[in-house]
């Protein structure tokens, strides 16, 4: 029922589906011969698409998230035994994996995630693009029932208990998955991965893509929102 609810408060809050409604309502006004509120809503929803397609915003609401586990160059990951691939994005996530698979060759690959928009889970598909890649079967261990991060934290404590694991996931995730594994009582050793704020010499305008890490920022704090929400809650 939370997940639910936590889906479709975010389906909502998502800024395309906000801009959406925001378009939907002037058109209402217009139908109903509001026009005094029909062009005060469209130039609204105007303004606001163009806010949400441009680099200065969407960079200035993610870099605080990728920032923050950024650099991780000096932490030994030597005697590391598990490795975990949260599920989601595992294009932009696989790299990383395969790079600490060959560095740590006795390690175990833990993949992670429930179908989703798959007719497979995410773990079942993240190891079989493992296997494809050259990674032995034999290293690696899924957890396919979780359908979020907190359900991933449980799924992983109970079979590692508290032992330090490499967490790898994308860079504006990765402060929501450490407070989230954290809170479990877990050891996680942030690997981040899939930058998205690039280094440009101008900034780009009604891009799409710039809507797209708009809606991967919104995600993330709508996340931390939760958390904190469910920790006022719980006292």
């Amino acid at each position: 029922m939370a997940f639910s609810l936590k889906k479709l408060i975010s389906f909502f809050l998502e800024p395309f589906t906000f801009g959406f409604l925001l378009l939907t309502l002037a058109l209402l006004f217009l139908l109903f011969n509001s026009y005094k509120k029909a062009k005060i809503t469209l130039f609204i929803s105007v303004v606001y698409l163009f806010l949400i397609s441009n680099s200065v915003v969407s960079n200035f609401l993610m870099s605080p998230l990728e920032d923050k586990y950024k650099n991780h160059g000096n932490i030994d990951i030597s005697k590391v035994e598990y490795i975990l691939l949260l599920g989601g994005d595992f294009e932009s996530r696989a790299y990383e994996v395969i790079k600490l698979s060959q560095k740590l060759q006795d390690a175990k690959i833990i993949t992670s995630g429930y179908e989703g928009k798959r007719k497979i889970t995410d773990a079942l598909y993240a190891k079989e693009e493992l296997i494809s890649m050259g990674i032995n079967k034999n290293r690696i261990l899924m957890q396919d029932k979780p359908k979020d991060t907190i359900e991933e934290a449980i799924s992983i404590k109970k079979l590692i208990n508290n032992k330090p694991f490499i967490l790898v996931t994308s860079a504006s995730h990765m402060p929501r998955a450490m407070e989230i594994f954290k809170k479990e009582g877990l050891n996680p050793i942030p690997m981040a991965t899939a930058f998205e704020v690039k280094e440009r010499t101008s900034n780009s305008y009604l891009d799409i893509k710039e809507i797209k890490k708009i809606h991967m920022a919104t995600h993330e704090y709508l996340g931390i929102l939760w958390l904190e929400i469910k920790d006022i809650l719980n006292k």
